[in-house]
């Protein structure tokens, strides 16, 4: 079967020819709001305190990881970005830009898909492959379709066109910043508290701390003022549950009769 006769052949640039009359005006705020959701990348920062603060949510946990661990993951991104581009141009030219910017909104909305399962798993792997490899691949892809077009629909125009992508792109993280911090603060839910640091019985053993919950002797971390400052709904400074199934638990041993 033919590109141009499967189910996805709508996608095809001979499929996509506008009638007589369209407004080439409709194009540019479809390909700025394109360039703007991809443009979020540059608010990726946003994202390394909680990730560095993942098990222990209020500070930072022994199973952490740590903040050299996290920052490549943007890199990646930016590299797979260069590369899909590159790539992408090229195939655009056979295929058009629909086809091209739907396996855009793929990649990039399923390497969030990806690197939240990465998150949700603990496993940093899958957040590189996800938000990092194929997000970047969608990254790439969505970056060269909306510059093709406008630069087709504007050949009067071309730099007109070019810097209206752009202005998009770059300004992806005035609105990605704000948005991705307002949505860290809706879905932020403090560990349970256990009390301050002064009226805690606290063991460490292994580089882990540990304390008496009932009978049990639960992996902890202790926020101290500056940290609870720094989350996104401030609470009492003092020791804190580590809030992850991995979180290390052991029996306290009962003493013989």
């Amino acid at each position: 079967m033919s590109a141009s006769s499967g189910p996805l052949a709508f996608l095809m640039k001979d499929r996509i020819v506008a009638k007589p009359g369209f407004n080439r005006w409709l194009v540019p705020p479809a390909s700025i709001a394109i360039h703007m959701c991809i443009g979020s990348v540059y608010a990726w920062s946003i994202f390394n305190p909680p990730l560095v603060k993942q098990v222990g949510v209020v500070a930072s946990a022994a199973d952490d990881w740590t903040l050299s661990s996290v920052v490549w993951i943007f890199s990646t991104a930016i590299v797979f970005l260069g590369l899909a581009a590159a790539v992408g141009g090229k195939w655009l030219e056979e295929v058009g830009p629909r086809m091209v910017g739907f396996l855009a909104a793929i990649c990039w909305g399923g390497g969030f898909l990806i690197g939240s399962a990465g998150i949700a798993t603990h496993q940093l792997w899958l957040v590189y492959l996800g938000y990092g490899a194929i997000g970047g691949c969608g990254l790439g892809l969505a970056y060269v379709s909306p510059v093709s077009t406008l630069i087709r629909w504007f050949p009067d125009r071309r730099g007109m066109a070019t810097g209206m992508a752009i202005m998009g792109f770059g300004g992806g993280a005035m609105i990605g910043a704000p948005l991705k911090t307002w949505l860290l603060s809706v879905y932020y839910e403090a560990p349970q508290y256990l009390g301050k640091l002064a009226d805690v019985n606290l063991i460490t053993e292994g580089g882990r701390r540990f304390a008496e919950v009932a009978g049990q002797q639960v992996e902890v971390v202790v926020a101290t003022a500056a940290d609870m400052a720094k989350v996104p709904v401030p609470g009492p400074e003092g020791v804190y549950k580590v809030s992850m199934l991995s979180a290390r638990v052991i029996p306290v041993p009962q003493a013989s009769s």
